[in-house]
């Protein structure tokens, strides 16, 4: 195979190494980066509460009818559920990998309203939440009051109002939730004695509480008359305050006495539940959780969300602080850190041995240039593909470095073997050497790569490491190829010098030391000779 025209123009094999750098630059910056490979699949939450129920009655009223539903969604594996005794009902579906998570909630919720009718009025008129995230925590953040002037319930709700629905809206979060429980509500606490003595129950409680507390379209007067004006009823809304919700009437006798609520009941503004206690370093405080969509960018998110919290601290109430409990970017740095630094030693430890056997500075320089411009333009072949940065991709780079480093080589001592037999001319030299050795470098990058390629088609989740690990080794070998039958002969023709005719020839440390050991060798094999002629004579 000829490729004169890269040795004869140095500027072009230049220019395609530069452009292969530049490419790889261009899809480092814009590669996610993650610890491991996404293998979790697609998940739909499916959430609905049912305020005072126990676990089992959950269980046997929402549960089980949305799971009727739910059962057999398209692409659908398998699904859990959980029901607790606050009421709350949890339903997590998984897919097949690679189903479109967007999809995947369209086709779940279109299930869950199949199941409305089946569900207590209570449930619907809570709403049954269906959303896509994965199950992976990213981060962790805690809201607290550090100078204790604001309790769990203000900054429940302040989170709740102010902070989750900008980080919902952060590109990748798939949900945002505080692990507190405490929204306000107007809390009603029974007195079981008063009521025992006026014959009610809670039932009667809630039924005055409908009648008397919802919105309503009253209409208007003057709409079919010769009236000039026309008048617009209004009608007093939903309950507000404690004195609103302590005056609701339950019972009203003939002779006008009337029993209401805070007869019978104490009415505060708390919590919804108090069955969590959150603080932070001994103030009142709450956790936030942050969850990610499939396919998304776990370290973007993070960075987005942290900017999003700097930039609302300013606004915090006086005394609100937060603090990052737990973020996965902490993992991730440690350890890619590490592998970059032992790429850093692998290249470093290459560099020594190949300067150790050639000898020759200048023949050492061409696959140190060889060795980032593979490890480089293989970053946008990841980003093409559609690969992240992680740990079995930069594991996979370290292997390569010693793979990708010997094409250049063998290029390197096929134009000192040229040179040796007398060449005066580094270019011909180079020439000739690539006519005899680039069909055995295209021969032996295909077996390599033939090696790797097979690996990557195993199936189920381990496929998905070992795809990754795979195409990554495949890439910088051929992109290795690509430099060697470019590049490195171009190189070899401007660095390596065609020696002197009057110049002695001079052999470098390990060629004495073979020379050496090869007289001693010699010198034993004819004495052990002449030992067994002695011997048989």
């Amino acid at each position: 195979m000829k490729f004169d025209r890269f040795i004869e123009r140095p500027v072009l094999s230049t220019v395609i190494s530069i452009l292969i750098v530049i490419l790889g630059i261009l899809g480092l910056t814009q590669l996610p980066i993650t610890q491991y490979p996404d293998i979790s699949p697609p998940t739909v939450s499916v959430t609905a509460t049912y305020t005072g129920a126990d676990a089992q009655t959950v269980l046997n009223s929402v549960v089980v009818p949305l799971e009727e539903q739910i059962n057999g969604v398209e692409n659908m594996t398998y699904m859990t559920s959980t029901a607790s005794n606050d009421g709350s009902a949890t339903i997590t579906v998984y897919f097949r990998q690679g189903t479109d998570p967007d999809i995947a909630a369209v086709n779940v919720q279109n299930n869950v309203s199949k199941a409305t009718a089946l569900l207590p009025t209570e449930v619907v008129n809570a709403g049954v939440i269906t959303s896509k995230r994965q199950i992976s925590i990213l981060e962790i953040f805690s809201i607290y009051s550090s100078d204790d002037q604001y309790d769990e319930i203000f900054l429940q709700n302040y989170v709740e109002i102010n902070l989750l629905p900008q980080i919902n809206r952060v590109n990748g979060v798939g949900q945002a939730t505080a692990f507190s429980t405490k929204d306000y509500s107007m809390r009603i606490w029974l007195q079981p004695d008063a009521m025992a003595q006026y014959g009610l129950t809670p039932t009667d409680i809630m039924a005055a509480l409908d009648a008397q507390n919802f919105e309503a379209a009253p209409g208007a007067f003057g709409e079919n008359s010769d009236q000039t004006f026309q008048y617009t009823m209004k009608y007093t809304e939903r309950l507000e305050d404690t004195d609103q919700f302590e005056n609701i009437i339950i019972r009203a006798t003939e002779d006008g006495q009337i029993l209401r609520v805070k007869d019978i009941a104490r009415v505060e503004l708390g919590g919804l539940n108090y069955q969590i206690e959150t603080s932070a370093d001994g103030h009142p405080g709450i956790a936030v959780a942050v969850y990610q969509t499939a396919g998304s960018n776990a370290t973007q998110i993070i960075n987005n969300v942290n900017v999003l919290l700097e930039e609302a601290q300013k606004d915090f109430p006086p005394g609100v602080k937060y603090e990052i409990l737990m973020s996965s970017n902490d993992f991730l740095y440690a350890s890619i850190h590490e592998v970059i630094k032992t790429i850093l030693e692998a290249f470093v430890l290459v560099f020594l041995v190949v300067f150790i056997f050639l000898q020759d500075f200048r023949s050492t320089l061409i696959p140190a240039i060889a060795i980032p411009v593979a490890l480089i333009g293989t970053f946008f072949a990841i980003y093409l593909i559609g690969f992240s940065l992680n740990l079995l991709t930069l594991c996979a780079l370290i292997l390569a470095i010693a793979i990708v480093v010997d094409d250049a080589i063998v290029v390197v001592e096929a134009v000192h073997a040229k040179l040796d037999q007398g060449y005066d001319s580094s270019l011909q030299a180079a020439l000739d050497a690539m006519d005899e050795i680039s069909g055995a470098i295209i021969s032996i990058t295909l077996v390599m790569m033939a090696v790797f390629i097979p690996v990557s088609f195993i199936g189920s989740t381990s496929g998905i490491f070992y795809r990754q690990f795979g195409f990554t080794m495949a890439f910088a070998i051929g992109i290795s190829a690509l430099n060697a039958l470019t590049l490195s002969p171009a190189l070899c023709a401007m660095f390596l010098k065609p020696k002197k005719e009057n110049e002695q020839k001079k052999s470098n440390l390990l060629t004495r030391f073979y020379d050496k050991f090869n007289h001693v060798y010699n010198q034993g094999l004819k004495k052990y000779k002449r030992g067994i002629v002695f011997y048989e004579s």
